[in-house]
């Protein structure tokens, strides 16, 4: 079956589904397939919790008239995305970048929803499966699409701009992040630069931040729209306070790295014409939460939660952000970060040392990495381990910063930090 015939039972409801556990009704669901998983076998599930058709691509599983073969489901789901988004014809604004990426987009997508109606990549899909979901997300209604890529190698940002096409591009950083698959910095910049080589090629934009000297070069041979010079960064104690145009913003977000986060969520909303009292209210009734830069007050302890991920470069910002806060009493709760190859224990072993430089009253390093470098801090080989310690000698009256990278799921501890 042609794509165009797929369209055609696609646009009846604008709905895709991959997961039985989560079929809506009148959906597709696309039979995914994955090194532990192989959908083709839930495709007649699918049909039974009220999907309109499965797509499958091993014919064994053809075995209902509502079951439709492909060659590759995944090739087609990809189709079927890029295709929409042709006919949808709306501006699509692309956003990659090693750190504060899904802050950024959920910043920018809740100034443009103040006017437009737009849509924008869900939780973390943003790879090559989420970033079609992403676009068969958004119906005829939708106004503008904000789609966020990730990627961890080489050449995965530059496919993913063929299937969304972005009208726009913004990067938020080149950081130390999935060092491993990009084999180093340098694989990291020219990585992430596949959205500036796309947009250069396609006569696009790119929103850029003048202070940004990697960005500033790499975007330097296609048209290019700097943050709003009517911006100004005021203090952050422990959020972030800027103006616009002399009005006040006063953000939920901590730490001065989020001031370009929400500088590009203004200069966007700008662009998109979009008052400055709309900008406002849009950023400050934004609140994170999914483990990104929450702080929750518990009864004897506050705790910044940052644990949603970590590499070297945002570990670093997170750190300094926290020593630069006026409060009492900090403790700080960093986990591995991986995916950083050769180079990993030298990029613990450098946290180690800036933690030992701003002198925290209490350091805790947990994970097999941590565990390896040198320190004077209380190391400890497993989470199971860190946790049996706390509840042995509970945190009383501090401020907590916890750090780590996914895997670590250091959230875990809020259940045992009163």
């Amino acid at each position: 079956m042609e794509i165009k015939e797929i369209y055609k039972l696609y646009k009846e409801h604008y709905l895709v589904d991959t997961d039985t556990r989560n079929i809506r009704k009148n959906t597709l669901f696309f039979a995914l397939k994955g090194e532990k998983f192989n959908g083709n076998l839930f495709a007649k599930e699918a049909l039974k919790q009220g999907a309109l058709f499965a797509i499958v691509d091993e014919d064994l599983y053809q075995n209902h008239p509502n079951i439709i073969l492909v060659d590759n489901v995944l090739k087609i789901l990809q189709q079927l995305a890029n295709y929409h988004r042709k006919i949808l014809d709306i501006p699509i604004i692309g956003l990659t970048g090693s750190n504060g990426k899904t802050t950024t987009k959920e910043l920018i997508n809740a100034v443009l929803s103040t006017t437009y109606k737009t849509s924008a990549t869900k939780g973390n899909l943003n790879n090559h499966i989420g970033v079609p979901l992403t676009l068969l997300s958004m119906t005829p209604k939708t106004e503008i699409g904000i789609v966020e890529m990730g990627a961890n190698h080489k050449k995965e940002i530059a496919f993913l701009c063929t299937i969304c096409e972005p009208d726009f591009g913004y990067i938020t950083n080149f950081g130390k992040a999935h060092l491993e698959g990009f084999g180093g910095i340098e694989g990291v910049i020219e990585g992430k630069s596949e959205l500036y080589a796309y947009l250069e090629k396609n006569n696009k934009s790119a929103f850029i931040n003048p202070d940004d000297v990697i960005q500033v070069e790499k975007s330097k041979k296609l048209k290019t729209i700097p943050f709003n010079p009517n911006l100004k960064y005021l203090e952050v104690n422990p959020f972030v306070k800027l103006s616009l145009n002399s009005t006040n913003i006063q953000s939920h977000l901590i730490g001065q790295y989020n001031y370009t986060n929400i500088a590009i969520a203004c200069t966007i909303g700008h662009y998109f014409k979009i008052s400055d009292k709309k900008i406002k209210e849009a950023i400050e009734n934004y609140i994170p939460d999914n483990n990104r830069s929450q702080i929750i007050q518990k009864e004897a302890n506050k705790i910044i939660l940052d644990a949603y991920n970590a590499n070297p470069t945002s570990m670093k910002a997170a750190l300094e952000n926290f020593e630069s806060i006026k409060a009492p009493n900090k403790t700080v709760i960093l986990g591995d970060m991986f995916e950083l190859g050769k180079t990993s224990l030298e990029e613990h072993q450098t946290i180690v040392k800036l933690v030992e430089k701003l002198h925290f009253d209490d350091c805790y390093f947990v994970g097999e990495i941590f565990h390896q470098t040198t320190t004077k801090n209380m190391q400890f080989k497993t989470f199971e381990d860190l946790l049996a310690h706390l509840k042995n000698n509970p945190l009383n009256l501090q401020s907590i910063l916890i750090k780590g990278s996914r895997g670590m799921r250091l959230e875990r501890l809020l259940e045992i930090i009163n």
